[in-house]
């Protein structure tokens, strides 16, 4: 695992700054192919599509008429989970509804003397599907994604919440997921995966009736399946490999920073954990602590193969120039490890969500702290938010003119149609004000 320190201002360091810069990655040729073939099956075979590529990946003895999770299956699964881990699951609900009621959004006009009305009427889509990764063949359930998906989702007043998931060889999925999808309110789940389940719920089969919003998390090919998709249905976010950028002064503790860029690492090979420190020997004791800590962690290969291929530690000379690094970076996990976090923070423009102090690990806003977990990566935070109950909304505009209002605004709205080189548009205004209308 051998991560060197390199001095920002060093032309190995502008190097290195430029590449994380640009690290934005779009799918390989040979994904790309793949992906479409699949949704071009999907689209054309439907259910058997589904099975055949279900029955191949991930449960060789699944029929078509098990797509659809069954009542039984829900109540099997609500006596095969712990009463500790249902008080987990109503901890975690209630934050994350909390945090997320401040979303809401409100329908709203504004009136003029003249009588004109305009305005913004705001509803729920009509449905939505939420992919969940299989999490090692369903034994490592991602139960935070039911969670961080589904109840934005719910508070939206979306009318039908559909959930996809791989299930396992036995042809179940697993009933942590099922016991979380009850309790937010989904209860209508299928067992598909990859980019096949994301064409399902794009364009529809005789199980599966289309939606309208895709969100969720999954590999290359579910990533590369949105971005097929994406214009038929709205999606989340094109997301590429998960990230951590970690800015450390002198205060901060090492094996805090090593444990955070560790619990990023376990993600993927090709999770990026980065560290920007004014502090040299900051550096080496977080160095240190990575070798310590490492032998401890259930997926200590993953973790030290993206340290290895992956991990950044950037010295710079002050807190200042870390944080225009930070802003450059645009990073989807920003911990701020400084003496003054709140001051910091004052400073960022552009992160996914920001983790203040030493004890605000990003696992506390994987799980429980409320804000949503699915965040933009690759530098997309220069645009781009969250994952929240606007997801799940759409906006109309609401237009009324009164008749003294359109004489009012007839010849300027004529003058911009006909140097447009529209006069239809002028003529629907005109037909509208003459003397006899």
């Amino acid at each position: 695992m051998p991560i060197t320190p390199i001095y920002a201002n060093s032309e190995q360091g502008k190097a290195l700054i430029r590449k994380l810069q640009n690290r934005f990655q779009m799918a390989a040729n040979d994904c790309r192919q793949k992906v479409e073939e699949i949704i071009s099956a999907v689209r054309t075979n439907g259910d058997q599509a589904l099975i055949s590529y279900t029955t191949q990946f991930d449960a060789p003895a699944l029929r078509i008429d098990q797509l659809r999770v069954t009542e039984e299956e829900f109540q099997l699964a609500e006596e095969e989970v712990s009463i500790a881990f249902k008080a987990t699951l109503d901890k975690a609900i209630e934050r994350i509804r909390v945090f997320h009621e401040h979303e809401k959004e409100d329908s709203w006009v504004v009136t003029r003397p003249d009588g004109t009305i305009t305005g913004r009427l705001v509803h729920p889509v009509d449905s939505a599907g939420l992919y969940v990764p299989g999490g090692v063949g369903g034994k490592t359930p991602l139960v935070s994604s039911v969670l961080m998906n589904g109840i934005p989702a719910a508070i939206a007043g979306v009318e039908r919440v559909v959930m996809l998931t791989p299930p396992g060889k036995d042809c179940r999925v697993n009933p942590a997921l099922l016991v979380a999808a009850r309790k937010v309110g989904i209860h209508e789940v299928y067992k598909s995966g990859s980019a096949w389940g994301i064409a399902a719920l794009a364009f529809g089969t005789k199980t599966i009736a289309p939606v309208d919003v895709i969100v969720g998390p999954g590999n290359q090919y579910v990533t590369e399946a949105k971005k097929q998709v994406a214009g038929r249905v709205r999606i989340d976010m094109i997301a590429g490999p998960s990230e951590v950028l970690i800015i450390a002064d002198e205060t901060a503790k090492a094996s805090f920073v090593a444990a955070d860029m560790l619990a990023q690492a376990e993600h993927d090979p090709m999770a990026l954990a980065m560290l920007v420190t004014t502090s040299a020997g900051l550096a080496q004791e977080v160095l240190d602590a990575l070798q310590r800590l490492l032998p401890q962690l259930s997926r200590q290969q993953v973790a030290a193969k993206a340290l290895a291929d992956r991990g950044v530690i950037i010295l710079v000379e002050t807190v200042d120039q870390a944080l225009e690094l930070a802003n450059s970076f645009a990073a989807e996990h920003l911990e701020l490890m400084v003496a003054d976090p709140y001051q910091a923070m004052t400073r960022i423009r552009h992160a996914g969500a920001i983790f203040l102090g030493n004890h605000s690990p990003e696992a506390t806003g994987d799980y429980l702290a409320g804000p949503n977990h699915v965040l933009p990566t690759m530098g997309t935070a220069r645009f781009s938010s969250a994952l929240g109950v606007e997801t799940f909304l759409k906006k109309s505009s609401l237009i009324s003119y009164s008749r003294e209002a359109l004489l009012a605004d007839a010849d300027d709205i004529q003058a911009i149609a006909n140097l447009e080189g529209l006069s239809a548009h002028a003529l629907s205004v005109a037909i509208r004000v003459k003397k006899s209308a």
